[in-house]
């Protein structure tokens, strides 16, 4: 499915093609806002960081980033498995970008099992709202974040990276909002936290089968 932009002077919705776990609003780096959100069993739905730092051009890394083409040295290491181990879930982490709409990218329903970290926000562990996207279920069944809503407050997260390294997160809450009132700023905004965030749908399904809310998990650095 291609997201339709749907400029709006508040959060508002994208109505999505079939049912999936997933949808998450759009906050765009740009003269006005954008705001994307809806549900669909492909990519073309998520969202985009409210900007922290110094504004980044759309479609860059924002500072202190992953950087693909970055010399070894020079990046972060990039995340590559999310363990929590409270609820039996461990999953490799695929990198999701920017589709060429702006929109940002989430794991296509082929790989449901399969969770993925948002490039434009944070390295998990470093300074910053860090962002992990799952589905909790697609055209395929259960997805990598179907049980996510049986975490605890103090349970713990775990990110490895590719170079070996873990980073061990506590999470401090959770909440199941409604799509139509993101709180993007709260999710994606600037922080002086090394924090982690988990993103998945929840709640009842509307009249055409898609999740009505967004489930938040929030967790910090040990």
């Amino acid at each position: 499915m291609s997201s339709v932009h749907h400029p709006v002077r508040r959060f508002g919705t994208v109505p999505a093609r079939r049912r999936l776990a997933l949808a998450v609003p759009v906050v765009l780096v740009s003269a006005a806002l954008t705001v994307l959100t809806g549900c669909s069993s492909t990519t073309g739905t998520a969202a985009a960081q409210a900007s922290s730092a110094s504004p980044a051009t759309v479609g860059t890394a924002a500072p202190g980033t992953h950087s693909p083409g970055a010399p070894e040295a020079d990046r972060p290491a990039a995340p590559v498995e999310i363990a929590i181990p409270s609820i039996g879930i461990t999953s490799s982490l695929m990198e999701l970008g920017l589709n060429a709409d702006e929109t940002v990218e989430v794991p296509p329903a082929e790989k449901g099992m399969t969770a993925g970290w948002y490039t434009g926000g944070s390295v998990p562990g470093e300074a910053g709202a860090a962002v992990i996207i799952g589905h909790n279920d697609t055209r395929f069944g259960k997805a990598v974040f179907h049980d996510l809503k049986k975490i605890a407050k103090g349970a713990d997260i775990t990110v490895t990276d590719d170079r070996g390294e873990s980073a061990r997160f506590t999470v401090t809450g959770t909440e199941s909002v409604s799509k139509n009132s993101f709180p993007t700023e709260k999710v994606y905004g600037p922080t002086e936290e090394h924090a982690l965030r988990l993103i998945t749908c929840d709640g009842d399904f509307d009249a055409q089968g898609h999740p009505v809310n967004n489930l938040i998990v929030y967790a910090t650095l040990d």
